[in-house]
C-alpha cells in the first residue's frame, strides 16, 4: 500500500491549493471532464492536486451513474423527483470540497468508492 493510500482523508497536504480547489469546482461546469483535465495536467510531485482531482472524478462518476438510474426510473415518475435532489447534492458537496481543497485538505466525498 502506498503512502497515498495510507493517508487519511481530510489531512492537510502540501501543494497548489488553487488548482486543487479548481479540480473540484470545474465539475460544476464540465462534470467529470474538468477533474480529469486537472488530474492529467497536475505536476507529478503535486500530491494535493492529484488526490483532490481523483476524489472529484470518482464522485462525478457516481453522480453520472445516479443520473442514469434516475433517467431509467423517470419512466415510473420516481426519477423525476431524483433529478433535482441529485443536482442539489452535487452542488453542495462540490462547494464544500472546493473550500476544503482551498485550505490545503484532501477532501473525500461521503459514500463514494475509490474507482480510480
Amino acid at each position: 500500500m502506498s503512502s497515498e493510500e495510507d493517508a487519511s482523508a481530510g489531512e492537510t497536504v502540501d501543494g497548489d491549493t488553487t488548482l486543487a480547489a479548481l479540480s473540484h469546482a470545474s465539475a460544476l461546469v464540465a462534470s467529470f471532464l474538468g477533474p480529469l483535465l486537472f488530474l492529467v495536467l497536475a505536476d507529478d510531485d503535486d500530491d494535493l492536486v492529484k488526490r483532490n482531482a481523483k476524489n472529484s472524478l470518482n464522485f462525478q462518476i457516481v453522480v453520472l451513474v445516479a443520473l442514469v438510474v434516475a433517467g431509467l426510473l423517470s419512466f415510473v415518475f420516481i426519477g423525476i423527483l431524483l433529478f433535482p435532489l441529485i443536482g442539489i447534492i452535487d452542488v453542495v458537496l462540490v462547494l464544500i470540497a472546493t473550500v476544503k481543497a482551498n485550505e490545503g485538505q484532501v477532501y473525500s466525498y461521503p459514500y463514494t468508492p475509490d474507482i480510480l
